[in-house]
């Protein structure tokens, strides 16, 4: 779903992935997707798994990212920055150990940033280019 230069294009996606708020999946502008804060949500039932252990819910919300962007077009090789958001910091180890199952090198730039997250650990957003010929 590319967007012109001048304009952008909200993404949305159907079934347990739908926002539970007033926000698209991603936008996308020109050959950019930017890709809304994703988090442990089981993709069919739309449940927020927040009760999962931490591992778990961030390989639920990398799988979630990843979802998000191949609706849009693109790919996790083609994520250019993401960033994480940790209700505890010191699962930042944990975190790292994690990563790479779903982000190869060269890895897309990183912020890591302590937030107090409501009912679950982990949440990420993400900017992708879309792949040439797909803009």
């Amino acid at each position: 779903m590319p967007a012109t230069d001048s304009t952008w294009q909200p993404l949305a996606l159907d079934g347990g992935l739908t926002p539970v708020g007033a926000f698209s999946s991603a936008a996308i502008a020109g050959n950019l997707v930017f890709v809304s804060g994703q988090v442990p949500q089981n993709p069919e039932t739309g449940v927020i798994e927040g009760d999962l252990p931490f591992a778990e819910q961030a390989r639920l919300m990398l799988a979630n990212l990843r979802r998000v962007v191949e609706a849009a077009g693109a790919g996790l090789e083609h994520v250019v920055s993401v960033t994480v958001y940790l209700d505890d910091i010191t699962d930042w180890a944990e975190f790292n150990t994690i990563y790479p199952e779903f982000f190869k090198p060269p890895f897309p730039a990183r912020a890591v940033v302590g937030a107090h997250l409501e009912k679950i650990r982990v949440e990420a957003t993400a900017i992708a280019v879309l792949p040439r010929g797909s803009a």
